[in-house]
This record gives C-alpha cells, structure tokens and sequence, in this order.
C-alpha cells in the first residue's frame, strides 16, 4: 500500500470507491455537530466525492486533501468551478475556488499552518483507506493539524481475516483506541452494508460523531 497504488486507482479508473450520490449518513445527520453555515470542513483524502458538493450547496466552506491530481482536477470540473491553481512547494499543489481549497498532496505533508483553522473534520473513506500501521499515523496527525476539530467518521465493520482491504475495518475499540482520549465518542448509526464489502463479506458501516470532552453530547449511545 502506496501513494503509487491510488494514483493507478485513478489513472485506470478504478473508482468503486467513488458513490454517485452524498452519503445518506452526512445528509441526515451532520447537522448534529452543529456547525454554522460559513463553518470550515476538512475533508482528508476526499478524491471528487459528491459530498463535498453537499458541503458547499449547505453553505460550508471546503478544505481538502487528495493525493491523485486528476481527481481534483476531475471534482473541479464537475463542480463547474474554474480553479486557481498553484504551486505552494514542490510537494504541495493548490487548487483554489470560492469556499473551496484542496490540496494536492500526500496528506502527512500538511502542517496547522498550511492548512488553516478548521471547524470540523468529514472523513467517510480516509481511515478505512488505510492499512494498521499508517492508521495510528494518520489519526494523530490529523488531529495534530486540525487541532482536534470534531469530527464526522464513517467506518466499515467486517472480518478482516476474510478479506484483505481497502476498505479496511475498523472496529469500535480501533476508534477508542485512535480517538478515546482525546473525545467523547458517540454511535450515531450502525447499519448493514448492502451486497457486503467488495461484494463479497458481510459488513457494517458506522457512523460516529467525536467531540471534546467540554462539548454537549451528539448521542446518547458512546463507547
């Protein structure tokens, strides 16, 4: 698992990643962070998702990271937006338009300061994009450079002995284990994937909302 296997994913068009709708779970229940219109999301590794064109018709703003510049330049065009683009060093590139920047880039290069404040964090297919190892990486970072910003996580639930990712699962005690610490962890929905993971395995994908410790609770239902 390397920057060079999402970048084929990309070049050949191997998206079954890519939905053609928002995500339901966004669309019903994001509302409960209770970000104002205005607020700063940060999507990591967001490729073109159409929830992204959600976050913007709900009038958030949109910062995202994606390693692949093709599926910038392929969200931009579907987004109808002629972007600004730019080279901010050589391992970082801009795309910029009104209420939206992405970065073009491998996620661990971001600091606090390149990527700005942020309001929340959305990440429906970031962690599970990731294998064990990486994952403890990109947890802490993100919360590093997002100083620990709430969050809007889905994750998917299977057995991974029976089948190799990505996605990968990643479990209730995973996210305490990556997140407990540092916020109140509440299941917002816990649902059967459709046809399985790949197709192949029964799984679940669930949705969790982290918040600070001092923040009022999302749910009633935590870890």
């Amino acid at each position: 698992m390397n920057a060079e296997f999402w970048l084929a994913k990309w070049r050949q068009n191997e998206i079954g990643f890519h939905t053609p709708c928002p995500h339901h779970a966004l669309v019903q229940y994001f509302s409960r962070l209770g970000l104002a219109p205005g607020g700063r999301v940060f999507v990591p590794l967001c490729g073109k998702t159409l929830d992204i064109h959600w976050l913007l018709e709900q009038g958030y703003k949109v910062v995202g990271v994606e390693l692949s510049r093709l599926a910038v330049e392929q969200l931009f065009a579907e987004l109808g937006i002629q972007p600004a683009v730019f080279s901010l060093s050589p391992e970082i590139m801009v795309f910029e338009g009104p209420d939206i920047k992405i970065f073009v880039a491998d996620i661990f290069v971001l600091t606090h300061a390149i990527l700005g404040p942020v309001d929340a964090v959305y990440d429906r297919a970031a962690l599970v994009a990731l294998p064990e190892d990486i994952r403890v990486r990109y947890a802490q970072h993100v919360m590093e450079i997002s100083r620990k910003s709430e969050q809007f996580l889905i994750c998917v639930e299977y057995d991974q002995s029976r089948l190799s990712g990505p996605p990968y699962a990643v479990m209730a005690h995973d996210v305490e284990r990556y997140y407990g610490q540092a916020y109140n962890i509440a299941s917002i929905e816990r649902l059967p994937v459709p046809r399985g993971i790949k197709g192949k395995e029964p799984g679940f994908e669930h949705v969790w909302i982290l918040q600070g410790h001092d923040a009022a609770p999302a749910s009633d239902q935590k870890i």
